[in-house]
């Protein structure tokens, strides 16, 4: 008797072999039986015929930190078949923290992840003070998907540093070994690594950069020795450069990761981006990688599956919000502020005004109206170069600002449109495919629950299987089984997660039922639904048939069943 069966359904296993047809039997959580399994009984039955069976996703660049106190579900991530979350990525996090340096860190989540501090401070309970005591606060929780963390710098160095952490004043001996003994200590009460930014784009809500951006080597290094110290635990950061704010930087930062990693054994993955100043950088950095982990490194380029963006919209911002007769609507319901702009006067009022007070970082990324692009009711996230509003205002002979403030106002206000911000400099998506096929990268950069007012990149799980391994037409796809062991079993084994992320028997029973040829995402919308009535952009998918956790169907057709199989994980999971 088991307790569940999966039936006739095509096997992608997550170990990167062909599919192949049969059965997946589940008792007590775990993977019982893969192939053939007759008419054995089962208290339940899933008809997987036509449909992919699928190890969950596990996603290992999230930003739940906060959330995960208090959304059970940890939407939108669990809505794309994903099972296992990391959090605790780039430095930035709530444990450990002193309670009179609790509002710094909201302030510093805020300004580097743009989750509303409204939200974070209503939210969150701050039940703990330590890390151990943040991952025994977790676990007060039901919820119905596992969540892994890491352990922050810019927590870490404050916690010990105080404002001299929080200024990036250099770390003396003292500070180091005290930062490396929380970092230790955290690694054996079941932090699944350590964080770090060096990425100038990176600042909290008072525009100070995350606490660790110009760490020395010895602060690096010293930290790093606590996880080499225990064998345990990922080193992740957002290296210098990433964004393209020094060209220099990212073959430095290999260097000294390169080191790091020889010394202590652990393996440490980084942000790996194309940057439109230099787009084949990206090509010597993997270059560097190969030879670093021929050398007995263990480098892993973290990459995604679509380009970094930013959505514009109503429901948004605009290049418009600034000019007076555009913002004299913002406090209308979108349905009033779309029959008002698309009076002709209106129209005309907005597009002759400038704005008050410009915004030079807005006035940047609105400059290049080539690289901004309609998304479409169903996201296209790779379009044609002859799409981007420069084109069709330049083959329309209008203006494109007149042709973008037509655009925002079709779908009744709910369109959204792309702004390429990077890993798109060729107006294709070809070297994210060949980072994505490189045997050394780690697919990531999600950043489930952060940016949650401009991006909703939570839905790259779902785009990586439905893009890669079946839409594309620009160029190649990804075979199929490919798709899967990226987001399975690599992402796990990244992490130390050997107990799930693969089709086999003994293994955790995380798993989707995907009805493949009707799998689509939908076109984000936002919602307020955080504490505090907080806003966020959310995208839903269709076609997860089933998603299971630990044997227990969390989710049937995209709703939850009411399901809380999932658990807080420490440390290294083993099979068994």
């Amino acid at each position: 008797m088991y307790d569940v069966v999966i039936r006739n359904g095509t096997i992608v296993d997550g170990n990167g072999t062909p599919p192949f047809r049969g059965d997946v039997a589940v008792r007590e959580g775990k993977i019982a039986a893969v192939g053939s399994i007759g008419e054995s009984a089962a208290s339940t039955t899933i008809d997987a015929r036509g449909q992919l069976v699928t190890p969950g996703w596990v996603d290992v660049h999230t930003h739940y930190d906060g959330q995960a106190t208090w959304d059970p579900l940890l939407t939108p991530s669990c809505w794309h078949g994903v099972t296992t979350v990391v959090m605790g990525n780039c430095g930035v996090g709530f444990a450990p923290v002193r309670p009179e340096r609790r509002h710094w860190l909201v302030g510093l989540m805020e300004g580097v992840e743009d989750i509303p501090g409204t939200a974070l401070n209503e939210g969150i309970r701050w039940d703990w003070e330590t890390f151990p005591e943040y991952l025994d606060a977790l676990e007060q929780m039901p919820r119905c998907l596992d969540v892994g963390t890491q352990i922050p710098h810019g927590a870490v160095r404050s916690y010990v540093m105080g404002d001299r952490g929080a200024k990036n004043e250099p770390a003396n001996a003292e500070d180091i070994l005290e930062m490396a003994r929380i970092v230790g200590e955290a690694i054996q009460a079941g932090a699944l690594g350590f964080s770090s930014s060096r990425t100038l784009v990176h600042r909290a809500i008072d525009g100070e950069p995350v606490p660790g951006t110009f760490a020395a080597e010895d602060e690096l290094f010293g930290i790093g020795d606590a996880l080499g110290a225990l064998d345990a635990g990922v080193f992740e950061l957002a290296p210098a450069g990433v964004m393209g704010e020094d060209l220099a930087a990212p073959e430095k930062e290999v260097a000294w990761m390169r080191k790091l990693s020889s010394r202590i054994g652990r393996p440490v993955s980084f942000a790996l981006l194309q940057i439109d100043s230099q787009p084949d950088q990206w090509r010597k950095i993997l270059t560097l990688c190969d030879e670093a982990v021929a050398e007995g490194a263990r480098l892993r380029p973290q990459v995604g599956s679509r380009p970094t963006m930013l959505l514009v919209g109503l429901q948004t911002f605009s290049p418009f919000d600034g000019r007076p007769s555009f913002a004299a609507f913002a406090g209308l319901s979108l349905e009033a502020r779309v029959r008002e702009l698309r009076k002709p006067e209106t129209k005309a009022r907005v597009l002759a005004e400038q704005p008050e007070n410009p915004d030079p970082l807005l006035s940047l990324v609105f400059r290049g109206m080539d690289k901004i692009f309609v998304l479409g009711e169903t996201p296209d996230y790779e379009p044609e170069a002859e799409c981007s509003i420069e084109s069709i205002a330049r083959k329309s002979g209008r203006d494109p600002y007149d042709v973008l403030y037509d655009a925002m106002l079709e779908l009744d206000g709910k369109a959204l449109l792309m702004v390429a911000l990077v890993g798109y400099s060729e107006g294709n998506l070809e070297a994210i495919r060949q980072m994505l096929e490189s045997p050394h990268s780690a697919f990531g950069l999600g950043d489930g629950g952060a940016h949650c007012r401009a991006i909703c990149d939570a839905s790259m799980t779902t785009f990586l299987l439905t893009h890669w391994a079946r839409d594309r037409s620009r160029g190649p796809r990804l075979p199929l089984e490919y798709a899967v062991r990226k987001m399975t079993r690599d992402t796990a084994e990244l992490y130390g997660l050997g107990d799930r992320g693969r089709i086999e028997v003994g293994y955790k029973a995380d798993l989707n039922v995907i009805d493949f040829d009707r799998l689509r995402l939908e076109l984000p919308e936002m919602v307020h639904d955080l504490p505090g009535n907080a806003s966020r952009l959310i995208q839903k998918a269709q076609g997860y048939t089933a998603t299971l956790v630990s044997g227990q169907v969390t989710f049937r057709n995209g709703e939850e069943t009411g399901a809380r199989p999932g658990r807080v994980l420490r440390g290294p999971q083993t099979v068994g």
